[in-house]
């Protein structure tokens, strides 16, 4: 088993923030006020972002409601779905770094309206990115299933200690877990795509 990493700053730089989807996270009225604010911390956003994967492919097999991984065996009927009828899977982590969170924090104080955008345009752009990586992972394989995240259904989040553990994910593109099992930075986040050799 070999852990990758990729980093995709080249790509989603031309792939513009989707500020339909960014007004979505921000919780607000999808009004053009909200569309002006986000707008105007575009740039600061953006040199904020850097866009970091690492993964690895691995082996599976299931057994009624259980998926064994090399490295652990895991009972979670939604995930046994989604993987069924493969041997394969890549399990993947993915950031957009601590700068966008050090921003979040910096705008709470002085402009909570400013933070909450910058937060919205973070989690508008770690979702752009695990798209971008799932097509790339479509592109080698051919065949793959909607990516899964621990917490989706009734797949522990707990599960992201294995996925530390096995992608060293802190070494690799600088992700931290806390024993909550919330990672840093905050705007990241990993999941198992399942792909058909």
């Amino acid at each position: 088993m070999t852990v990758k990493t990729k980093d995709f700053a080249e790509v989603l730089k031309d792939i513009p923030v989707d500020i339909d989807e960014a007004s979505r996270y921000c919780g607000a009225k999808n009004d053009q006020n909200t569309k002006n604010i986000i707008s105007s911390c575009l740039d600061e956003a953006k040199s904020a972002l850097s866009y970091k994967v690492c993964y690895a492919v691995f082996d599976i097999h299931i057994e009624n409601d259980t998926v064994i991984f090399p490295f652990c065996e895991l009972k979670s009927k939604d995930l046994s779905k989604n993987l069924a009828g493969l041997d394969t899977c890549v399990i993947f982590a993915a950031t957009v770094g601590l700068e966008i969170d050090r921003l979040i924090k910096k705008y709470a104080a002085v402009s909570p309206a400013k933070s909450v955008v910058l937060g919205a345009i973070g989690a508008e752009r770690i979702e752009k990115l695990c798209d971008v990586f799932a097509d790339a992972i479509k592109s080698d394989f051919g065949e793959t299933r909607p990516r899964f995240s621990p917490g989706y259904g009734d797949l522990p989040l707990s599960f992201q200690r294995e996925i530390f553990k096995v992608l060293q994910m802190n070494k690799n593109i600088g992700i931290s877990l806390g024993e909550n099992l919330l990672m840093t930075p905050s705007k990241s986040v990993t999941a198992i795509i399942g792909v058909k050799k």
